[in-house]
């Protein structure tokens, strides 16, 4: 299968040589605190403060340039980085769903534009790629982003892993911005982030390394990101994540960064489209079987019962045939709240393979048995023992209607694989899998038009491996 650069997402180069002096990271789209079909936040980082920045957009049926708003900066100022400016900025006049171009202005001169689509409404039809694990610095993961930008998304979702290894500053300095915000689409990377809105869960090589006293750059996943912070709201050491080990001057540096976005950011929702998305924070260290997490998870899809589509953005996958991994199921004690919650798709990375499970139901027998590594009593992951229902009629071509929750792995965005022996050796499956791909690279592709839905994993090479379709 072969997909064809459409023109809208063409980007108008302006002096390159300029635009490095200008920009530490060049402009990127995220989806912001508070999400709608009219916004998008615009971030871009420089060296220098001193300059006057202003940021105008154009929706494509209009001739009028409008003016950004809520212009703010945010210096990060860590120990072993030059200091460095986030400035952000809000477009809150856009036609949903529709083209828009945005340019901005340094001093009086322009020196960056793009284009770019607006969320979608319930009443349109999009396209989402979903896929995690994937700054990795190798080949495969610009092999892997210059196919997602071609396959032409209207959103991107990543499953946790967006940068190795520790999730620091300078890891996406040379991992994630030069792949995924390039000026052209090659088989490097493309300009992916300055065209199409990212949302992103936190994974383990985001969100374990918490010693700011040895890696004062780490968590750069609370500096870089815009997402909602209408999740639990939990707080340091206690739940929804562990104690940072930070000297005073590196905790107030960390934290002059980060603002309320830390600790919250890691567990939000979201609507796009006609869908509903709970991403969540999977990492061993929080306690899913709290009260006040579950029943944050259980009044999030209760509010969202409206919605024609349910999914869940995660990293761990609960679900997983791979031997890597395999012992970290604490996600399974989410599956009655999904199966209750009406979830339609789980979406998980970690596990570096592409695995699609039977829609399913699932039991646990309890709270799980927790496991733990070296004298410290780290905590590593679950054992989570229990019953699961199969619905082996659904084979998504004659029968589109699940009995179910399914649950995909959608790992293999840029990093080494996993278990590759076992994509042809169906007795290595767990019962749940119905189908197991880790011989190629990978990225998950689904259409959703009103109440139906396809999901196709596309490879690295553009063909197809997978597809099923959905109809409600």
């Amino acid at each position: 299968m072969k997909y064809l650069l459409l023109p809208f997402l063409s980007i108008l180069i302006l002096d390159v040589s300029a635009q490095q002096t200008d920009f530490l990271v060049k402009p990127y789209l995220q989806i912001g605190k508070n999400p709608s079909t009219g916004s998008m936040q615009l971030l871009w980082h420089t060296k220098e403060t001193n300059s006057a920045w202003v940021v105008e957009y154009k929706n494509s049926n209009s001739s009028d340039w409008l003016k950004a708003v809520n212009q703010n900066s945010t210096k990060i100022s860590v120990a072993g980085v030059d200091p460095f400016w986030i400035y952000s900025t809000s477009f809150n006049s856009l036609t949903p769903g529709a083209l828009f171009s945005y340019r901005v202005s340094k001093n009086g001169n322009i020196v960056f534009t793009a284009e770019a689509k607006a969320l979608k409404t319930p009443a349109q039809p999009y396209r989402v790629v979903v896929t995690g694990d994937i700054a990795s610095g190798s080949k495969q993961a610009g092999r892997i982003a210059n196919g997602i930008y071609n396959s032409n998304p209207d959103l991107i979702a990543i499953a946790g892993d967006i940068v190795y290894t520790r999730g620091l500053i300078s890891e996406y300095a040379t991992k994630y911005w030069p792949v995924y915000n390039k000026d052209v689409a090659d088989s490097t990377g493309a300009p992916i982030l300055r065209s199409i809105p990212i949302v992103a869960a936190v994974g383990n090589h985001d969100a374990l390394t918490r010693d700011l006293d040895a890696y004062p750059g780490a968590l750069a996943y609370y500096h870089f990101w815009e997402q909602p912070l209408n999740g639990p709201d939990g707080k340091e050491g206690g739940v929804l994540v562990p104690t940072l080990k930070a000297s005073d001057a590196n905790r107030k540096a960390f934290i002059n960064g980060a603002g309320e976005k830390y600790p919250r950011m890691t567990n939000f929702s979201f609507d796009y489209g006609n869908a509903h998305w709970t991403v969540l924070d999977s990492d061993p260290y929080v306690e899913w079987s709290d009260s006040l997490l579950k029943d944050w998870v259980i009044k999030d899809l209760a509010a969202a019962q409206n919605s024609t589509w349910r999914f869940v953005l995660m990293h761990h996958p609960g679900f997983n045939s791979s031997r890597a991994h395999y012992e970290q199921q604490q996600m399974r004690l989410l599956a009655p709240i999904f199966e209750n919650g009406k979830v339609d798709i789980v979406f998980a990375g970690h596990v570096h393979n592409y695995q699609r499970s039977y829609p399913m139901t699932f039991k646990p027998d309890n709270n799980g048995n927790q496991l733990v590594a070296g004298a410290s009593n780290i905590r590593t992951g679950k054992i989570v023992n229990g019953r699961w229902t199969l619905d082996k009629k659904f084979d998504g071509k004659r029968k589109t209607k699940p009995q179910g929750v399914i649950y995909i792995v959608t790992g293999a965005g840029g990093q080494s694989l996993y278990n590759p022996e076992q994509s042809t050796d169906k007795d290595s499956w767990q019962k749940f899998t119905v189908k197991f791909e880790s011989r190629l690279n990978s990225f998950t592709l689904m259409d959703v038009n009103g109440t139906t839905l396809t999901l196709k994993q596309i490879d690295i090479n553009g063909k197809e491996v997978d597809k099923i379709k959905i109809v409600k």
